[in-house]
């Protein structure tokens, strides 16, 4: 049995600065370093997306461990765990769904507009536009030039292949997104594809799910879990 550890990366930039963690998204993954450090978790291997988020979450945490003096692995870099291109959805799907509903019109309008101010809370929320344009990609009712949900789904479960080369008894960190989490933990529970995009909406920044894989089988063992984030002010989900 293999065990994984799946980290959603820290908070993130703003809508039009996202992949980079903010400061806060930087010490939320110290924190998640050191907690594992404090939990006396070992790693075999480790391995993160390649996009910048993920890979500066890996480091707080690596360095987090070399600050104890606790051995780390060296960080792969390993594509399978990349989160789907948002702002190329958005770029496919967005006008056609403002030429069909006024409403989405008007309210990506205004999104546009308030994401010119940094400090605005529409970086730290999802909308209504968010989360239309994610279910019209989901159900690929509209023609997208970029990677389908399905296509999506198969490359991050692909990653499995690799994993499943260690040897029984190793423990594999894996710094990923919300996404690409929530379709392991559907695919350990056999949940549809709303429910892994549900999943993936309630995954915190920084929080962690356990999962065990054998030959034939992948359960889940926990889900979102953020002992480090005990002040509520530091658990933030964008």
């Amino acid at each position: 049995m293999i065990t994984l550890y799946l980290f959603r990366h820290g908070q993130a930039g703003t809508r039009t600065d996202y992949d980079t963690l903010s400061d806060l998204g930087r010490r939320q993954a110290r924190l998640l370093g050191e907690s594992l450090v404090a939990q006396q978790v070992r790693f075999t291997a480790a391995f993160s997306g390649a996009l910048a988020r993920q890979q500066q979450t890996a480091a707080e945490v690596r360095d987090a461990y070399a600050s104890a003096g606790v051995p780390f692995p060296a960080i792969e870099i390993d594509t399978h765990w990349n989160e789907f291109d948002l702002d190329g959805v958005y770029r496919d799907l967005a006008p056609v769904l403002a030429a069909e509903d006024p409403q989405f019109r008007a309210e990506y309008e205004e999104m546009l507009r308030h994401s010119a101010d940094q400090s605005h809370s529409i970086h730290r929320r999802w909308t209504r536009c968010d989360i239309l344009v994610l279910r019209a990609w989901v159900e690929g009712r509209l023609p997208s030039t970029g990677e389908t949900w399905q296509a999506f789904q198969e490359r991050v479960t692909a990653g499995r292949d690799r994993l499943a080369g260690f040897a029984s008894g190793s423990d594999l960190a894996v710094f990923t997104s919300a996404t690409p989490m929530a379709i392991w933990a559907g695919l350990a529970l056999g949940a549809d594809s709303r429910t892994r995009v549900r999943l993936a909406g309630a995954l915190y920044n920084s929080a962690y799910m356990v999962l065990r894989l054998r030959p034939d089988d992948l359960s889940l063992f926990s889900f979102n879990n953020v002992p480090h984030l005990n002040d509520p002010a530091l658990r933030t989900f964008r």
